[in-house]
Order: structure tokens, then C-alpha cells, then sequence
């Protein structure tokens, strides 16, 4: 379903190709909304916001867990024979003084991805029982934080490269943490594309319970508190 923007009282938004300001209706799920003066789409609604993500980032943890507990590869070369997963890459990069690459390895390739999905499903999990409270906007900060340091995609290619030289040196075996290090690019391609941080924005509680010193009415705040 498709809808034109107009001077609805609801989210008021700038057309990004022509600037023309304008109120969104409410969109139903599966709408989209188009820009009266050049139709183009400003918003659509997705007709599964949490559900689909959800399940793709319940499958994103357990492809995570096991990126970091299985080897990503096996090398064998003269009668020898070693793995390693990325943790224990880090570890031996620091062991070895190379203690600033360890710690980017570490933080771009495990912690970020791991906070990432960790915020993302815990925010997830709340807004599905309404109304959804404040802190869910603070851990949505976080995620979206977290979401452009998980360079996994960058890793993989790092560990294609390495293989194209290696392999002429030595038999290598793809581990099960390689699969699951490129599930893991699929699924967070996949989050993206399903979720959508205003949905969970228009879920959020934006009520202050606590009266305000005058005595007054409970403090509530706008659209400006998502900034």
C-alpha cells in the first residue's frame, strides 16, 4: 500500500531529494509513503518490524558463538598441524607485541559484533511486550554504536587474502568458524535490512512517571528525545 505524504500531523520529515517538509500518516504494515512533489519513497513500514529481525538475530548469536569457540582454518605443512579461531588469533598477535592490531582484531571482530547483537536482541525481546520502556532507547543507541565497528566482512576478505598466499606453502582446511564467520556477514546484511530503528522508537514509552517540580502534569517528551 502506497500513500502520499502531506500535512498529516504525524512524524514531519524533509524529502531528501526535493526538501519539500511534510507530515507522514500512520502507516499500516506493508505501506510506504511517497513525496507528493517528485513521489518519491521517505517511509515504509515493514509488515514484520520484530519479528523477522528477531529471528535473524537470535540466528546471528548462535552463528557468532560459534565463529569464536570452532577453528576458522587448519594448516598442514611438513607433518605439522594447527588451528586457531579469532580470539586465540588476537591473543597470539599480543603475545607477540603486537599489542594495537590485537586489540582492533579484538574489538572489531568480537566485542562489536557481540554488543551489537546483544543490544539489538535485547531491544527486540523488550518492545514485544508494551508498552516498552525508556532504557530500551538507550541500549538502540548502543546497538546502532556498536553496528559500523562489526567489520566482519572486512575479516573475511582478511582471511581469503591469507589463504590465496598461504596455500601454495601449505594444505589449508577451512574450519567450521570460516562458515560461520560467513553466515554471520549474511544474517547482519539480513538485520539490516528487515529492521528498523523508528519502529521501535514509535514503541517507546516517552513518559517520565515522576512530577516535575511545579507540581505539574507527568513530563513526556518528543521526537527530538531519539537525537
Amino acid at each position: 500500500m502506497s500513500v502520499q505524504a502531506g500535512s498529516d500531523p504525524g512524524e514531519t520529515v524533509a524529502c531528501p531529494h526535493c526538501d519539500l517538509l511534510q507530515g507522514i500518516p500512520p502507516l499500516p504494515p506493508g505501506g510506504t509513503a511517497r513525496c507528493p512533489r517528485c513521489a518519491s519513497t521517505i517511509s515504509t513500514r515493514s509488515t514484520d518490524p520484530i519479528d523477522r529481525p528477531l529471528a535473524f538475530t537470535f540466528a546471528a548469536l548462535f552463528a557468532f558463538i560459534v565463529a569464536n569457540t570452532e577453528p576458522l582454518m587448519g594448516l598442514s605443512a611438513a607433518g605439522r598441524h594447527a588451528s586457531t579461531t579469532i580470539v586465540n588469533g588476537a591473543y597470539e598477535m599480543w603475545m607477540q607485541g603486537q599489542q594495537i592490531t590485537a586489540l582492533i582484531i579484538a574489538f572489531c571482530a568480537v566485542i562489536a559484533p557481540g554488543g551489537y547483537i546483544v543490544f539489538l536482541l535485547t531491544v527486540l525481546l523488550a518492545v514485544r511486550r508494551p508498552p516498552a520502556r525508556k532504557w530500551i532507547g538507550e541500549l538502540l543507541r548502543w546497538a546502532a554504536f556498536m553496528q559500523p565497528w562489526s567489520m566482519v566482512e572486512v575479516m573475511i576478505f582478511g582471511i581469503l587474502i591469507a589463504l590465496i598466499k598461504i596455500a601454495e606453502l601449505a594444505l589449508v582446511e577451512p574450519g567450521i568458524g570460516m562458515y560461520a564467520v560467513g553466515a554471520l556477514v549474511v544474517l547482519f546484511a539480513a538485520i539490516g535490512i528487515t529492521f528498523n530503528p523508528d519502529e521501535i522508537w514509535r514503541r517507546i514509552e516517552w513518559v517520565d512517571p515522576r512530577p516535575s517540580a511545579a507540581g505539574g502534569a507527568p513530563a513526556t517528551a518528543g521526537p527530538e528525545a531519539r537525537a
